[in-house]
């Protein structure tokens, strides 16, 4: 198929050994762009994203006028557009100049379309606090950007943790050195009762103590939307119901923090300590971290070196177009990230490579299975691989569209072994064959073996500032 409601879809010079139906968000996006530029009737739309502390930004693009045969594709082109902003950047006001049509089926698409009311609950009404709006104006109101810096505070005797979807680490850093760590295996995703979590965060942080003089700083990264240590959304707490995480897990980790004696204590999302990481570990700006792990964890350091306002929740920017792509087992979308970047790629592959495992074997498990095989020098399990560093090639296209990228660091556990090292090099060869001048202007980090075991625990525990 090379056709979404009216969006011409691209075919890419490069097919996912395991995914011929791939047709790239990128690709067909600046196909539309082009088509739209030598029709000579394009049609200036503007975009704005508000937030609930006033921030705005804003996107501009060119569809094609209602007078024209192609402008069938323009809503699929601009609410696909509008769910990357949504995701990357966040906000529950859309201000939209543009054809009043285009607005009203937006509008329409977050109060009564599935995936658009997950969009309007998730983004709209547990980040910021108010279902999204729609708003068709020509009075955008102005840009407002804001960035602070973050973390890089090392002095002291600090606790670092990292929350993922399989497993924890927690580690204890003096002055910037780290003197204990441990890796947790643990199955937050699904518990209905939030002792779970607070019983095995504070086990790791303990266990981080005993290695320490004193405790003068804790800091943490985990999956979700944290505001001033509260839970707004967090995939790890999905399965408690809505009224306890009401009463229970919005300020858990106040009720964290507390028990330590109320020292200097932050929480911040994981992707954002990973861009940390990295920038702190590889002296650059401009970094968009990416973990491939549990779900897809991303992350953004400005050309300052500061983090900004956006959410950056990579697991739903969309990345393939084809309306039957994989869709997300959470929000029910099509082709977004999590499906692509993630131990659900590797297990949603696995049929296709035509390697056999139990349909209820865990995702993990899964993982290790590909892993083992590939360091056997499997085939199968090489295809599985290289299929991901083509859909990471085009998505990282995807992302220069939306950020100002000059350093991408991939990390994560399907990125551990000989698979990592695969998926970075196809990634890389891509960009050469079919974006050389992102090839010249991006580079590829993964993290080395010191990195890997500490980077993200010292950027974490760097994130208290003591007073």
């Amino acid at each position: 198929m090379n056709d979404n409601n009216g969006l011409p879809l691209v075919t890419p010079r490069v097919v996912p050994v395991l995914d011929e139906s791939f047709r790239p968000a990128v690709l067909a996006n600046r196909a539309f762009r082009e088509q739209v530029r030598k029709s000579g009737s394009a049609l200036p739309i503007r975009i704005a994203l508000e937030q609930a502390d006033g921030s705005v930004y804003h996107f501009h693009t060119d569809i094609f006028s209602d007078d024209r045969s192609q402008a069938a594709g323009n809503y699929t082109y601009v609410e696909r557009i509008v769910k990357f902003l949504l995701w990357s950047r966040g906000g529950w006001r859309i201000y939209f100049d543009g054809p009043a049509t285009l607005a009203a089926r937006l509008a329409a698409h977050y109060r009564e379309d599935a995936t658009g009311k997950f969009d309007s609950d998730m983004v709209g009404a547990k980040m910021f606090d108010h279902a999204l709006e729609v708003v068709n104006t020509p009075d955008l109101p102005p840009e407002r950007a804001q960035a602070k810096p973050l973390g890089r505070h090392l002095k002291g005797c600090r606790i670092g943790f990292d929350l993922g979807g399989s497993d924890r680490k927690t580690a204890a850093v003096m002055d910037g050195q780290v003197v204990f760590s441990e890796e947790t295996v643990w199955d937050p995703y699904f518990h209905p009762d939030p002792e779970y979590h607070f019983e095995g965060i504070m086990d790791s942080l303990k266990k981080a103590a005993a290695h320490l003089p004193r405790v003068d700083a804790i800091g943490g990264s985990a999956a979700g939307i944290y505001v001033n240590n509260r839970v707004k959304v967090a995939s790890l707490f999905r399965g408690v119901p809505p009224d306890v995480f009401n009463t229970r897990v919005k300020n858990l980790f106040l009720e964290i923090k507390k028990e330590w004696n109320s020292v200097p204590f932050e929480v911040v999302n994981d992707g954002e300590v990973t861009a940390l990481a990295g920038s702190m570990a590889l002296g650059k700006n401009s970094v968009l971290g990416i973990a491939l792990g549990t779900s897809t964890a991303g992350g953004w350091v400005n050309g300052e070196g500061n983090i900004t306002s956006w959410i950056n929740e990579l697991a739903f920017v969309p990345v393939d177009y084809h309306p039957n792509a994989a869709r997300d087992e959470w929000s029910g979308d099509y082709g977004v990230g999590a499906q692509y970047f993630s131990q659900q790629a590797v297990g949603r592959l696995l049929p296709a490579a035509g390697i056999e495992a139990p349909k209820d074997l865990p995702l993990p498990e899964k993982l290790k299975l590909v892993q083992a095989l590939m360091a056997e020098g499997d085939a199968r399990a090489r295809k599985i691989y290289e299929t991901i560093g083509v859909y990471l090639g085009y998505q990282i296209a995807h992302f220069a569209d939306f950020y100002d990228l000059r350093n991408l660091l991939i990390l994560g556990r399907v990125t551990s072994g000989q698979g990592g090292d695969t998926i970075v090099a196809g990634a890389a060869t891509l960009l050469k064959t079919e974006f050389p001048e992102l090839a010249e202007r991006i580079e590829l980090h993964v993290p080395d073996e010191k990195m890997k075991r500490h980077g993200q625990a010292i950027a974490a525990a760097s994130l208290p500032e003591i007073d």
